[in-house]
């Protein structure tokens, strides 16, 4: 078995789903953004405010490529890896990619209830949550399109739900 990495916009459920996918399948679970603050000793929003977002992808992209070394993991992307065309190579190549999807307001919603939004997670522009997460979206879509083997819509699911679908899109239920 290959790995599986969890793509998908900020709060769309990557780290909570991969942790219950990673149990049900014994395999290693891997946070890439908890990888990469451990690597650099800061938060992402600390790493952007002094290097910027061009640093971070960099970091970003050589984490994955560590990571995509393994074998048998659920990794639980940043939001923003697939903005890169090797890294959603890198994913293609070593694994089965699932897109999870959310609307714009069940986003902003988990997002305000998220505490690492603040702290770890900087806004990517001053427009406030729902533009940008709408204008980020239009952007980033067909990248999720061209990455992904599968996407799994993850509105009004719980956890074990989101698991079943991607384990049965798999073939492995």
């Amino acid at each position: 078995m290959t790995n599986i990495y969890l793509t998908g916009y900020r709060c769309t459920g990557k780290t909570s789903i991969g942790k219950m996918l990673a149990g049900k399948m014994a395999f290693d679970f891997v946070d890439a953004d908890e990888w990469l603050v451990n690597d650099a000793g800061m938060s992402v929003a600390r790493i952007v405010e002094q290097f910027g977002w061009d640093d971070f992808r960099n970091r970003e992209s050589a984490i994955l490529k560590k990571i995509s070394a393994g074998k048998n993991q659920v990794v639980a992307t940043g939001g923003g890896v697939i903005l890169r065309d090797n890294n959603r190579s890198i994913m293609k190549e070593t694994g089965t990619v699932v897109w999870l999807k959310a609307s714009v307001s069940t986003i902003a919603a988990r997002m305000d209830g998220d505490e690492k939004t603040q702290g770890q997670r900087p806004g990517l522009t001053d427009k406030g949550a729902i533009l940008e997460i709408e204008e980020t979206l239009i952007k980033r879509i067909p990248m999720y399109k061209q990455a992904m083997d599968f996407s799994v819509d993850t509105d009004g699911k719980d956890l074990d739900d989101i698991c079943h679908v991607i384990l049965n899109e798999m073939g492995i239920l």
